[in-house]
């Protein structure tokens, strides 16, 4: 299933050197992703921390931490970290990538495994488990999921110590309930996990391959957990009848709900699972067990059909061909001729079983090839690294990247890594080079049509501003920026200046009926909106006490001025300021609100108010005049 759509990563070229082909798996803690380092033209995984997480400083800076020390983990069954790093929001590590399969996939379609099939994929996973507690780590996350089994037959390791600071126990998603499957007691109750959690895990995980189901199983999280902490894990023998009891013994000591009962590292446990092996007869390991399905191949491609390499379908192998009961010596004839009928027979049987064989491995691996990495180079480069593969180039496209230089794959199908039938064909897509379009002249084009005009040209519509212009009618371009005939790359944005067309002056009409206002505006091209409350002012009763846009003011044709109407004049007490100082007396009267004048008589050396225009006590209209007299000596 293409799990790459609406992805945003797919197709980009993270930090100036991965190219992202395809998602692959979707975690709680981040995204895997098939991807190209185009520096060294290798297939790798990038694994890419969620973007809600990469905010969290102190996470991230862990992630960075542990992905180090995690690369000084050199182990063969243990998947490599090349590099990390971080692209804007996307915080990744470069990981090795492992073209196979889970256990899990192979348990789902495989259901119960034989004794050595189980043991082939036990025994690396403990070996690197091993390394690793040796080393000072614990992964406290071993499940199937986490056991990558490759098309070449190792068996690796993932994730080892990068979820020490994710998880969610109390999820009740179905990936959280397949998580607390393998939860030890002491994780659970305390939140504790040392070596000996990953030895509980990996005890699980071999009562899983044995039996093809989980030891403890729920409706919800809550309900595994209460069995982990209160049941022992049952014995393998008791869901696979004939086991035997040196398997019981291994799944029963790794999952001992005491910890101190336990293996003390995956170390202890190998030694113990190999003594457990060894003790086993070749017809005990290879003993099928009743829960075993049989593996089920889709014609061209089977994503699990390498894993016969890895863990082979059961053989009897103390069956036998019969042979024909011996009649005794026939006449005229002496042993001889039943030796060579038994070597005619052995002969037979032989080629048989190399026949049979050739043809199980042409139909799961023989007939498929790998798609080599040949992304950013040149066609004949290209075709020549895919001829040497035994794969010829079908047909060949071309479009347009800003990431690879002109005349280089810039794609692939089937993808580099993904396994084609041998002879297929593959289709390359080579570089343009980057698409780089013109800005058109848009000067005097509807700003509708101009948005159009940039989509068709593969530009954007940037930041719209408007100007008034005499010459661009309303609503028109008057320019961009950048400027007509200016090279940009596609989706850059182009500002757009638009017209307001011709400025229009706003005159002043307080005073002014409301009816001769209206028309006034309406004339020069402006709509009048009158408001609805009317105000004290000045202003005669029903004249225009205020407008919206002061006078002298520029709108353009269409903009809309409010009128607002007059009540006429509020009637306001007059002070009385006689025999008060000049300042003073002005003071006050204008924080009443009026207009104050100030008549000085000759020889104007007093200071005093000697009288006041209007008596005070008596009402006068608010932002009326005040006359102020100062006598001289």
């Amino acid at each position: 299933m293409d799990t790459t759509l609406q992805d945003p990563l797919v197709g980009r070229l993270l930090d100036g050197r991965y190219r992202v082909d395809a998602r692959v798996a979707v975690g709680g803690m981040a995204t895997v992703y098939r991807a190209v380092d185009t520096r060294l033209d290798r297939v790798l995984a990038l694994k890419v921390m969620h973007p809600d997480l990469a905010t969290d400083a102190a996470f991230v800076e862990r992630f960075m931490r542990e992905a180090k020390s995690v690369a000084r983990l050199a182990h063969p069954n243990v998947v490599g970290v090349f590099d990390q790093g971080a692209d804007g929001a996307y915080v990744y590590l470069a990981m090795e990538y492992v073209a196979g399969c889970t256990l899990r996939d192979v348990l789902r379609e495989r259901g119960a495994l034989p004794p050595r099939a189980a043991f082939d994929v036990l025994e690396p996973v403990l070996a690197a488990l091993g390394a690793a507690h040796r080393a000072g780590f614990v992964h406290r996350d071993m499940k199937p999921e986490n056991v990558l089994i490759g098309d070449d037959g190792r068996v690796k390791v993932a994730d080892f110590g990068l979820v020490r600071a994710v998880g969610s126990a109390t999820d009740t998603t179905g990936a959280v309930l397949g998580t607390v499957s393998y939860l030890a007691p002491e994780q659970i109750e305390h939140g504790t996990a040392d070596t000996r959690a990953d030895v509980y895990a990996c005890g699980v995980v071999l009562y899983e391959m044995l039996t093809g189901a989980k030891p403890h199983s729920g409706d919800t999280p809550a309900q595994v957990l209460y069995r982990h902490l209160n049941t022992d894990v049952p014995a393998p023998s008791a869901v696979v009848p004939g086991l035997p009891a040196e398997l019981d013994e291994l799944v029963a000591c790794a999952t001992a709900r005491d910890p101190e009962a336990r293996p003390y590292d995956a170390v202890a446990l190998l030694a113990l699972a190999r003594e457990a092996r060894a003790a086993l007869s070749e017809e005990q390991l290879d003993a099928v067990p009743p829960q075993a399905r049989a593996q089920v191949r889709s014609g061209a491609e089977d994503r699990t059909s390498v894993i016969p390499r890895v863990l082979p379908l059961p053989v009897e192998h103390t069956s036998r061909l019969p042979a024909p009961p011996d009649p005794g010596p026939a006449p005229g004839r002496g042993p001889v001729t039943v030796h060579r009928r038994t070597a005619f027979l052995v002969v037979a049987a032989v080629l048989l079983s190399l026949g049979l064989g050739t043809g199980v491995w042409y139909i799961n691996s023989g007939q498929f090839t790998r798609v080599p990495a040949v992304l950013g180079q040149t066609e004949a480069q290209a075709t020549q690294r895919l001829a040497d593969a035994g794969l010829d180039v079908g047909t060949t496209e071309r479009a347009y990247s800003d990431v690879y230089e002109r005349g280089t794959v810039m794609a692939v199908d089937p993808a580099p890594g993904e396994r084609i039938r041998g002879n297929g064909t593959v289709t390359l897509t080579l570089s343009r080079g980057p698409r780089i379009v013109k800005v058109p002249n848009l000067k005097g084009t509807p700003l509708e049509e101009a948005k159009k005009a940039l989509a068709a040209e593969g530009l954007a519509p940037g930041v719209i501003t408007y100007a008034f212009s005499r010459s661009v009618a309303q609503g028109a371009v008057i320019g961009s920026d950048p400027e007509p005939g200016t090279e940009r790359s596609p989706d850059s944005a182009v500002a757009l200046q638009v017209s307001r067309g011709a400025p229009i002056e706003v005159p002043d009409l307080t005073g002014e009926s409301v009816p001769d206002a209206t028309a006034t505006l309406q004339e020069a091209g402006l709509k009048v909106v009158v408001a609805a409350e009317r105000i004290h002012s000045p202003e005669d009763a029903g004249t225009v006490a205020a407008q919206s846009l002061a006078e002298g003011s520029r709108a353009a044709k269409g903009d809309t001025i409010t009128l607002t109407v007059s009540k006429g004049p509020r009637m306001v007490a007059v002070p009385d300021v006689v025999g008060m100082k000049t300042d003073e007396a002005r003071g006050e009267l204008e924080a009443a609100g009026f207009r104050v004048k100030v008549e000085k008589t000759f020889p104007f050396l007093g200071d005093t108010v000697t009288g006041q225009s209007v008596e005070g006590g008596t009402n006068a209209p608010e932002g009326s005049a005040v006359t102020i007299t100062i006598k001289g000596l």
